[in-house]
């Protein structure tokens, strides 16, 4: 579930809704705005406001799921992640509607993602939960980082 989940969220929603935009609808915008837009809203939004709930509601789950960390010492400080995540996801859900939140959020969470999937991939021995979370954070972090560094040349 979880990994069907984040590859939705993180990359199959955001490219449908850049596609439908651009190629069905015909937007005006170009494409890179198109994916700074959608990326910011599923990927920065979605995906971290809902995986802020899950810390807040479940910690647990990160703890021993991702983490394997079978210890309740961790659980605060996994609240503490879900309150930034779901504060960081409740602005890029809002960008849809104030699309100059759109490129501040995409810093953010570039930053965020990027230092995520590095930290993941330090760790030797990942698990499978582990590697779709290091794999789909470093992925967003470049489509951000390439958004980004778009707006910043034009």
């Amino acid at each position: 579930m979880f990994i069907w989940g984040v590859l939705l969220v993180m990359a199959v929603l955001p490219v449908i809704w850049i596609g439908g935009e651009h190629f069905y609808f015909h937007s005006a915008l170009p494409l890179m705005v198109l994916v700074g837009k959608w990326f910011v809203f599923w990927a920065a939004g979605i995906r971290l406001f809902s995986a802020g709930l899950v810390k807040l509601v479940r910690p647990q789950f990160t703890t021993e799921g991702i983490f394997g960390i079978e210890s309740r010492d961790a659980l605060p400080f996994v609240r503490e992640l879900g309150a930034g995540n779901l504060a960081m996801g409740f602005v890029g859900i809002a960008s849809l509607a104030k699309p100059s939140f759109v490129l501040p959020v995409a810093v953010a969470a570039a930053l965020f993602y990027g230092i995520a999937g590095v930290r993941h991939a330090a760790d030797k021995g990942r698990t499978l939960n582990q590697n779709i979370a290091m794999i789909s954070d470093l992925f967003v972090f470049l489509v951000l980082v390439a958004y980004v560094g778009y707006v910043a040349l034009a």
